[in-house]
């Protein structure tokens, strides 16, 4: 599929391949969760200082993360995030998000505006993470398509419907906003599917979606997988967001094995760890 129209990128913006370049190392790769606010589900307001943001990037970076994912309004799946304006997003962004590109690595900004998504592709963002799967902002898809940039499509309800088949949810949902992507000229070849674990789900819903992840194989599009501190682990393992790590690796340890290639996680170092000894043990066979 050809993009509507070439441009020139803005100086300073990253290469548009770089998630392509990533894509074929063979392993799967971690995207660290870095949130700028202050009412984030599992971390909020522990990275809204910018110098505490900058400082946690760097780790992720040091731990092993293939990419950074930086969101300024809390997208939080279970309700209770207030909304905030373009300009607010902007205001929490402007002190972290050059600093954290400077550090080398591929930068997703996690908006479901276009206008803040234009800003940070314009100092070197290199992917758009939009958790409305193109579907909220009429002008998201003109611009990932204009920039030629990656974009991780993300399922989202307004709110969970424990009737329903969540998996044909999920796949009527990216078949429209893949068809929103071709009418803008967004190369499939520049699209992440993510089936959006919690979001606009029951608990069981989102284990649902795990067990079945190979289902979304059909679009033939690489899967991202965030299932990261989710609340279906306290279904299971009633515990607090920060005392899932051992839920968070289970699942995603299955979700690598059912076809995802992205893990987003905000423990980096253990994410990692447990992704290189199943990739040991597994290359040992």
């Amino acid at each position: 599929m050809a993009l509507a129209r070439t441009i020139t990128p803005p100086a300073g913006t990253a290469a548009p391949h770089a998630l392509a370049a990533l894509l074929t190392l063979g392993r799967p790769l971690v995207m660290g969760i870095l949130n700028v606010t202050p009412d984030s589900f599992s971390d909020g307001g522990q990275f809204i200082a910018p110098a505490s943001a900058i400082s946690h990037a760097a780790e992720m970076a040091q731990q092993g993360a293939d990419i950074l994912d930086i969101g300024a309004e809390s997208t939080r799946p279970y309700g209770g995030a207030k909304p905030v304006s373009a300009d607010e997003e902007l205001t929490r962004l402007k002190p972290v998000l050059p600093a954290v590109i400077e550090l080398g690595l591929s930068v997703s900004i996690d908006t479901v505006k276009a206008t803040v998504a234009a800003w940070a592709l314009d100092l070197g963002a290199a992917i758009v993470n939009d958790v409305w799967g193109l579907q909220r902002d009429p002008d998201m898809a003109p611009l990932v398509a204009e920039r030629g940039v990656p974009v991780i499509v993300m399922h989202n309800r307004d709110s969970a419907d424990a009737g329903i088949d969540i998996v044909a949810d999920v796949i009527a949902f990216f078949e429209r906003s893949l068809d929103i992507a071709a009418r803008a000229g967004i190369a499939t070849d520049k699209i992440v599917l993510d089936p959006g674990i919690g979001f606009g789900k029951t608990p069981e819903q989102s284990i649902v979606c795990l067990a079945r992840l190979a289902e979304f194989k059909r679009f033939g599009l690489p899967l991202l997988i965030g299932a990261s501190r989710k609340r279906f682990i306290n279904s299971v393992t009633p515990s607090p967001p920060d005392d899932r790590i051992g839920g968070s690796i289970a699942s995603h340890l299955l979700a690598v094995e059912r076809g995802a290639v992205i893990i987003r996680a905000h423990d980096v170092k253990e994410t990692v760890q447990a992704l290189r000894v199943a990739a040991a043990i597994e290359a040992a066979r």
